[in-house]
């Protein structure tokens, strides 16, 4: 019998029948290096599906070439050692469990409650604190092309951190015309993977 958190959670089925929105921001093109940020919003063991998302999406930008230093991944972190994980230390994205996507070089750079909708402003604005380690920095230029992917749940112009909090969309479009002010980015590549998706990207007002 497949386990409960196991129904439903096909990747390849997922992503043809989620909305996905997926949105491209792009100035002239003087494309150097290429930048992820993986985004779990969600915690707790009956949302298992956005960190195996999420972390699926990793090993991906991992094989196609980015480096994990070149990779910011937010997630609760806390499936893996899970007492209601009936396989401990593993996160499997689909009811096979072919493929352990926690794996043995899954690096995590903002755990737990430091996934929050500040540390997620900041990082993209560069607005950090001085004396944060560099895995924790989008260190990116004009010359980066970013994907920014969340996975969660959201609704009418949101998306929920951790159950807690909201990132808004004026607060994500805002955070993008900071990140163009700043130079910050050649593209980017929007993926947020919730309900209503579309609604995030309503108030952008940025140079496309």
């Amino acid at each position: 019998m497949v386990p409960m958190y196991f129904q439903n959670l096909n990747l390849g089925v997922m992503y043809s029948v989620l909305i996905l929105v997926i949105m491209c921001i792009s100035v002239e093109s003087r494309h150097t290096n290429n930048w992820a940020v993986l985004v779990d919003t969600s915690r707790f063991w009956f949302n298992y599906r956005h960190v195996a998302n999420v972390l699926s999406i990793y090993r991906s930008v991992k094989r196609l070439g980015i480096p994990d230093s070149q990779i910011i991944l937010m997630i609760a972190d806390d499936m893996a050692c899970n007492p209601r994980n009936p396989r401990p230390a593993t996160v499997f994205n689909n009811a096979n469990q072919n493929i352990n996507v926690y794996g043995d070089d899954v690096e995590v750079d903002y755990r737990g409650y430091e996934v929050t909708v500040e540390n997620f402003v900041r990082l993209l604005t560069g607005r950090l604190p001085s004396g944060t380690p560099r895995s924790k920095q989008l260190l990116t230029n004009e010359g980066s092309n970013i994907l920014v992917y969340l996975t969660g749940h959201g609704g009418d112009g949101f998306l929920k951190f951790q159950d807690s909090e909201e990132v808004t969309s004026q607060e994500l479009a805002d955070a993008v015309e900071q990140m163009w002010q700043k130079r910050r980015y050649n593209e980017i590549f929007f993926m947020i993977d919730t309900c209503q998706a579309a609604s995030m990207f309503d108030k952008f007002y940025s140079v496309s």
